[in-house]
């Protein structure tokens, strides 16, 4: 192993740290935005389905990078305090995905059998136990495989956050390139990797999740094969 790689190595492998906290911490804010605004594109009060339904056009109709810029640039400008870069990154992140996030969460919701609603309230459930003991239950399960590539492609976009010197791996990486210019092959193919690695273990997580998820409704986990492909129907 070259001396220079070892550098680079240990010099992006600084920045690990930083993305890790910026996915988890936008994987958590992206899980509780997601159930609330998708629960309350559901709600039969009118305002609150418009409060919902302007959070998520609005952020998943424009672009991440300028809600980031504006977070940690703007906002600064109009109410005088500047937030930390992982926290700003963070906070976009979640805001982001968590537009996309309801999206998930209604339509899993809308998919729950008619059948179902329909005996929660022939055994006179009020709407908050025919949401909570009924169909989220159900509803969950089918979130997940969803949620697993939305939490990816959170990950690949902590990559944003060296726009604002949040620290992470590929803000490690750009300011490598002026030093080792030459090792430009050797600096994203590490950064490639990490992001791989990284990936891969959201994705174990959340197929884990989905094997205990059927196992509690009583389902036949999917079988998958490397590809993710399904080998069989999950059993309802």
């Amino acid at each position: 192993m070259s001396e220079h790689f070892r550098q680079i190595l240990s010099s992006i492998l600084e920045g690990l740290n930083a993305t890790i906290w910026a996915a988890l911490g936008g994987i958590a804010l992206t899980v509780v935005l997601s159930f609330v605004a998708g629960l309350a594109l559901l709600s039969p009060v009118r305002l609150v389905r418009f409060v919902s339904r302007l959070y998520v056009e609005v952020f998943r109709g424009t672009s991440e990078v300028v809600q980031l810029f504006w977070l940690y640039f703007v906002l600064p400008a109009l109410v005088g305090f500047k937030l930390v870069p992982l926290f700003a990154g963070i906070l976009v992140l979640g805001l982001n995905h968590g537009a996309y996030g309801a999206e998930i969460v209604r339509g899993a919701v809308n998919s729950v059998p008619r059948a179902q609603y329909e005996g929660a309230v022939a055994l006179n459930l009020t709407p908050a136990q025919r949401m909570f003991r009924v169909l989220l239950p159900q509803a969950v399960v089918e979130m997940l495989p969803p949620f697993n590539n939305l939490f990816i492609q959170l990950l690949k976009s902590t990559a944003l956050l060296s726009f604002i010197s949040a620290g992470e791996i590929t803000e490690r990486g750009e300011l490598l390139r002026p030093v080792f210019g030459s090792e430009i092959v050797t600096i994203y193919g590490i950064e490639l990797v990490l992001y791989l690695l990284l990936a891969v273990v959201i994705t174990v997580i959340m197929r884990a999740l989905e094997r205990v998820g059927a196992r509690r409704l009583g389902r036949t986990p999917v079988k998958r094969n490397l590809r993710g492909k399904a080998l069989e129907t999950a059993g309802r």
